[in-house]
């Protein structure tokens, strides 16, 4: 036996599990297709936020939360409905989900900086949802930045993996199928990879050099979902969702490819909730790409406005930070859009300075480099952040004009459909500019902007004063297209509350358990419909921590 655990992927559930097993003096085999360079996998890409609920950090900043509301607002948000028959598809999704609130509300704080996990104090306010008390959306801001980004949550974990005498990191190893002894799975069987020192993220060959079959105890599926593929992602995209875009950018590398999802269901493990699934309406084309077809989301704050490729305002819940797939449902469903894979937001200088962020490590220096000088200069200071400011200047989907008729013309000719008009455009930038200029309004945008003031961490980091965008002391007036992002899968292999996989009938499978996104985030789907944000590397944490426990008592 070569292993007392085998874990199929290196990213952070991988991880997680391993140091719970190490701790409890197993032998771990971790097996990865790529390099070590990706050892962490997406995590260490990430913006890192980690849904908290009442935690000392939002409490200083005035915010009032508990496990109640947080609940609420998760089961507003998943909205499960799949929990009839002999198996439902939803029966263990919603009781990760609810196990993960009470995880969130309790000892998940505490248990990361044991782990080394340090937080900065802001607390951002992120997928405010849908606009009413009982559905999607938090109700309070819940999305804590670690030190580090990304970084400061895989890396404590990947040093653990590096360092432990008891873990074999098997790099360029890819998994082609489960190995079964009379019913239980017992290793895994797959190909070598020929070496290739490819930086980080950057697509590896697939020259295969030979073969290989190795053994264990129990086998762990943490290969992560199918966010890499795009292909994989319009096969399963719901027809709730309206027509999948012909044209995407892409949120992570291209080695998330889903394929080992793919082997596990040919080999009688259940999968749920395949079309379930997370992309964001921001995304950017990457002017300084990593991987192919490389997207940059940007995380806004509320008071850009939000047009339709033909120049349209969005409807609600089509805001700026509110409702992700709410609004990638009103462009992919409306008749007259599906043949445009953009959208628009408009806004001034003033804006973008202080409510564009970037998604990524590498998009925040500042925090991934743990340089609180350097932070306070760019999110306090007179100019929009360097790499907000290098998208603006290289990215191919901005355009800046000084006035109203320059822009509309520079957008045309980006898209070369000659679709907006200026006097339109005009006519709704004025409607409203109108509703900025007392405390209180009709228009549920600059109502949302005077919530956000209200909280102060978004009145120091995140939210300008609401102004009139043509006013041209806040200019230059800028443009950004946007494109669909692919970024996470919300279903996968259905888990009971110890991880184990689950087959057909709704029976564990001996040997075999799941963590990660592979597994939903826990039960093939802990999300239901619907994510919180700060709760994907959080699902990768609390599974992978799951698996690691459960396992460690059983072999």
């Amino acid at each position: 036996m070569d292993a007392d655990v085998i874990i199929i992927g290196a990213g952070l559930a991988g991880l997680v599990a391993s140091n719970e097993l190490v701790r409890a003096g197993k032998r771990v085999l971790i097996i990865e297709q790529e390099n070590a360079a990706n050892l962490g996998g997406q995590a260490f890409w990430s913006f890192g936020g980690i849904f908290l609920v009442d935690s000392p950090m939002q409490r200083r900043l005035g915010v009032k939360d508990s496990f109640d509301l947080a609940w609420q607002d998760w089961q507003g948000s998943a909205g499960w409905d799949r929990l009839d028959g002999a198996h439902p598809e939803d029966e263990w999704a919603q009781k990760w989900g609810r196990a993960y609130v009470e995880f969130a509300a309790g000892e998940k704080r505490a248990w990361l900086q044991q782990q080394g996990v340090k937080f900065t104090p802001v607390v951002g306010w992120a997928e405010r949802g849908s606009l009413s008390a009982g559905g999607h959306g938090n109700s309070v801001p819940r999305f804590h930045v670690p030190w580090g980004t990304g970084t400061g949550i895989s890396e404590p974990f990947a040093d653990k993996a590096r360092e432990a005498d008891a873990v074999d990191l098997r790099f360029r190893h890819r998994v082609d199928g489960l190995v079964f002894t009379d019913g239980a799975v017992t290793g895994v069987r797959g190909a070598i990879l020929a070496p290739d020192d490819a930086p980080r993220g950057v697509s590896s060959s697939r020259d295969v050099v030979g073969e290989f079959e190795l053994t264990a105890q129990a086998v762990v599926i943490s290969s992560g979902g199918i966010g890499g593929d795009h292909e994989r992602v319009r096969r399963w995209w719901p027809e709730r969702l309206g027509t999948p875009p012909r044209t995407m950018v892409t949120g992570v590398p291209a080695h998330v490819d889903g394929r080992m999802l793919d082997i596990a269901a040919d080999q009688g493990v259940r999968l749920v909730n395949r079309d379930r699934m997370w992309h964001y309406t921001e995304g950017l084309q990457n002017w300084d790409p990593v991987w192919p077809g490389h997207g940059i989301r940007i995380l806004p704050g509320p008071s850009s406005m939000w047009l339709d490729a033909r120049g349209r305002r969005l409807p609600m819940p089509g805001l700026p930070g509110y409702d992700t797939l709410g609004t990638l449902k009103i462009l992919r469903s409306t008749p007259d859009l599906v043949d445009y894979d953009y959208s628009w937001f408009v806004l001034d200088q003033t804006i973008i300075k202080k409510e564009f962020a970037l998604s990524g490590s590498e998009q925040n220096p500042d925090i991934t480099n743990r340089d609180l000088a350097l932070l306070l200069r760019t999110r306090l200071g007179r100019a929009a952040p360097g790499p907000v400011e290098d998208f603006k200047k290289h990215g191919a989907d901005f355009v800046v004009a000084d006035t109203l008729t320059e822009l509309v013309r520079g957008m045309n000719a980006l898209t070369g459909d000659d679709l907006l008009d200026e006097d339109s455009l005009r006519a709704q930038l004025v409607t409203r500019d109108r509703e900025v200029v007392n405390p209180f309004s009709k228009d549920a945008q600059t109502i949302g902007i005077q919530n956000s003031r209200r909280f102060r961490g978004d009145r120091l980091f995140r939210t300008v004063p609401a102004h009139a965008i043509l006013d041209p002391r806040h200019g230059p007036l800028i443009a950004v297209r946007l494109w669909v992002v692919t970024r996470k899968t919300l279903g996968g292999i259905q888990t009971d509350l110890d991880g184990r996989a689950l087959d057909g009938s709704g029976m564990p499978i001996p040997g075999l358990y799941a963590a990660g996104e592979a597994a939903g985030f826990g039960g093939g789907g802990a999300h239901g419909y619907n994510a919180l944000e700060g709760t994907f590397l959080g699902g990768c944490l609390f599974t992978g921590r799951t698996v690691g426990r459960a396992l460690a008592g059983v072999v």
